[in-house]
């Protein structure tokens, strides 16, 4: 007989009130992806499970299998990573990761790469104050993950390589395209080549290495509004976290 608990280190990536004192937690698991469960009692002020499924917590939790739901019997945070909850900006940006993560995955698929990858950004993102950096590598990432890496070498459209100069950034046609194929798509966008560079370092680098790309304000906006557009098209839609990281940085600016 197959045993109903289990052990699994977690990221909480959502969370809602479920009854009167209890939260329906979603986790992306080391071993199982994504998982659905509840912590009974989660809400009352003297709860051993509260803390520990906040959302971006990094936990490792005891579970026992339901009929249709988990139920999380334990739970012990290994990093809440507090910087980021400390900061506005950077928890706007953890919420945008957490939205990512739940938007391409389906539940019960295990994905260690793609936990591991979700767990160094986050760490990254409370270790630096470059998150826009650690953010446009997770996506790439992701993107190259989930099957949809862009074609960046040579052009998605008619397959020639791409030349050094102005070249263009189509999603509905899967990558960067060159002028001829570009300038006639109303869609496409423009790509310098730094963009190009930095985005084809990416796909092949590890983490490390990707973190000690320095980018510039405009190289930085430029990769964040290709890697969007591509994104939204995707998965037909924006994500909610889109709009309040644009708010802060729009006060920000103005504060400034």
């Amino acid at each position: 007989m197959t045993s109903r608990a289990y052990q699994t280190e977690a990221i909480i990536i959502k969370r809602q009130k479920f009854g009167e004192a209890d939260r329906l937690v979603t986790l992306f698991t080391s071993d199982f992806g994504k998982v659905r469960a509840i912590a009974k009692g989660a809400m009352r002020p003297k709860s051993k499970l509260g803390g520990n499924v906040e959302l971006l917590t990094h936990s490792q939790l005891m579970l026992a299998r339901g009929r249709n739901l988990d139920i999380i019997t334990q739970a012990q945070a290994i990093d809440n990573f507090l910087p980021i909850r400390d900061s506005l900006e950077l928890m706007s940006g953890g919420f945008y990761l957490t939205e990512l993560v739940d938007a391409f995955t389906e539940e019960n698929v295990e994905d260690r790469e793609l936990f591991d990858l979700f767990l160094n950004t986050l760490k990254e993102m409370a270790a630096s104050s470059d998150m826009e950096r650690a953010l446009r590598y997770f996506e790439l990432r992701l993107l190259n993950h989930m099957g949809y890496r862009p074609q960046l070498q040579k052009c998605a459209n008619c397959s020639r390589q791409l030349e050094p100069g102005v070249n263009y950034f189509s999603p509905h046609q899967g990558g960067a395209l060159c002028r001829e194929c570009g300038y006639p798509d109303m869609s496409a966008r423009t790509i310098s080549v730094n963009a190009l560079k930095v985005l084809r370092l990416w796909l092949q680098c590890d983490f490390t290495t990707a973190c000690r790309v320095k980018l510039t304000g405009n190289l930085s906006r430029e990769i964040k509004n290709l890697m969007r557009e591509n994104i939204r098209y995707l998965l037909e839609k924006q994500l909610k976290s889109i709009e309040w990281m644009d708010q802060l940085n729009s006060e920000q600016k103005n504060h400034a």
